[in-house]
């Protein structure tokens, strides 16, 4: 009996301690690929775009409500877009790292599409004061007895202005020979017209706002697009300046403190990585060169050696230019996410045809033995836009507020361009949001 009640011990010891091991190791694979929702909403994502001389504009991209995206430049847009509404405050980020404050002054549209201008607070900088300095009230009571009270510029002017009057009163007293001209009153603030009082609609979701000054100074919006509006723009600018600084921003009441997304390594290392990932790169071109020209029966009968001679010259090993690597821990686990861009290098022909430069964007992770596993590849080039468009890496951002990073890209096909929010997971990429190209 007592053999019996010591196994009955001993098994539901190990039942407990696999249940234990189980649990752990379901919270480890949670903290790696699960998405704890933190924000439900309403959270926008969009672009800052600062010229030298402090000009700011966003560009909206997507709203997030509960779980959900949706086009930020027309979400609720009665008669402006949710996102652009007066005096919403967006933050902006690098990395995951705080660049500064937008604050919203106008919104308005540029070539049919929704963007507003506003005010650009770098980070470290302090916000201009605009409350009036405490002033002590004037006592009128001439009863009373005499007080001491700070000086103020409106006592003095009281007092010389009743000076003055007992001066002008007692008979014989000359005028004094000249006096200021008075002020002109300041004009009225502009009033709103009457569509825009559906902005303020109670049941209207609320994004991270502040009041808006109605005497705030617009200045026009300036075209980025268009080479001449920003070679005025930046005249005067320094030529080592960039002539326009883009970063992520951000827009929610009450979502969770960033951080940053940035993967430390030593340049060695960098280097390692990046010839791995040459390698990843140049087996992905290899693989889809040699499903693209398989030749057909009737070809490789009636011309072996040609065949032979143009399958060796495709599956030469393919050289790289404009390499851009960016590594980014994105789930806080320590582990990289790599992301490589770059152009081949068209090979010389004899011929005289002029091959087109192929673009290509490569996406990969470590495994548990250190190798890298594609999550994502794709290539194209001028000519083929329309079928496979260029992805274009902005930055990793808190798209659903969950405490991890997303990857941000700028889709461009030959009709115009959009933007794309993709999450990284175990071995693929997961579009949380695609705008309509």
């Amino acid at each position: 009996m007592r053999r019996l009640a010591v196994t009955f011990a001993l098994v539901i010891g190990f039942v407990s301690l696999w249940r234990g091991d189980t649990k752990l190791h379901a919270q480890a694979l949670t903290q790696q690929y699960g998405r704890k929702q933190t924000s439900t909403g309403p959270r926008a994502v969009g672009l800052v775009q600062v010229t030298p001389k402090g000009k700011a504009r966003l560009i909206p991209i997507a709203v997030m409500m509960d779980g959900k995206f949706f086009d930020a430049g027309s979400y609720k847009a009665t008669p402006v877009p949710m996102a652009l509404d007066f005096g919403i405050v967006y933050e902006g980020f690098h990395t995951g790292v705080s660049q500064g404050i937008f604050t919203i002054t106008q919104p308005g549209q540029l070539n049919h599409n929704w963007i507003a201008e506003g005010t650009w607070l770098p980070a470290g900088t302090k916000a201009p004061e605009t409350s009036k300095k405490y002033a002590a009230p004037v006592i009128e009571d001439k009863d009373a007895p005499p007080v001491l009270h700070r000086h103020s510029d409106a006592s003095d002017s009281k007092s010389d202005s009743k000076s003055d009057s007992k001066d002008e009163s007692k008979p014989g007293s000359t005028p004094p020979a000249a006096k200021e001209t008075p002020k002109a009153p300041e004009p009225e603030a502009p009033k709103r017209a009457a569509s825009d009082e559906n902005i303020r609609d109670p049941n209207r979701p609320v994004l991270r706002r502040t009041t808006p000054d109605p005497n705030a100074h617009h200045e026009p919006f300036v075209n980025f697009d268009d080479p001449a509006e920003v070679a005025k723009a930046t005249k005067d600018a320094a030529a080592v300046v960039p002539i326009v600084q883009t970063v992520v921003a951000i827009s929610d009441a009450g979502g969770p403190d960033p951080r940053p997304y940035t993967y430390d390594l030593k340049p060695a290392e960098e280097a390692v990585y990046r010839n791995k990932m040459l390698e990843l790169a140049t087996a992905q071109l290899l693989k889809t060169q040699a499903a693209a020209s398989q030749p057909s029966t009737v070809a490789a009968k009636n011309s072996a050696a040609s065949g032979k001679k143009t399958s060796a010259a495709k599956t030469a090993k393919p050289m790289f230019d404009d390499l851009n690597l960016h590594i980014f821990d994105l789930s806080n686990s320590n582990e990289p996410i790599l992301i490589l861009s770059a152009k081949t290098r068209p090979p010389a022909t004899t011929t005289g045809k002029i091959e087109e430069p192929q673009e290509i964007t490569l996406i990969a992770r470590t495994n548990l033995e250190g190798e890298l596993q594609k999550l994502f590849f794709a290539k194209t080039d001028s000519r083929h836009l329309d079928v496979s468009p260029r992805m274009e890496l902005i930055d990793a951002v808190d798209a659903d507020g969950d405490g991890r990073g997303e990857l941000l890209f700028r889709r461009s096909s030959d009709t115009g361009s959009s933007y794309a929010i993709y999450r990284v997971t175990a071995d693929q990429l997961w579009p949380l949001y695609e705008g309509t190209l």
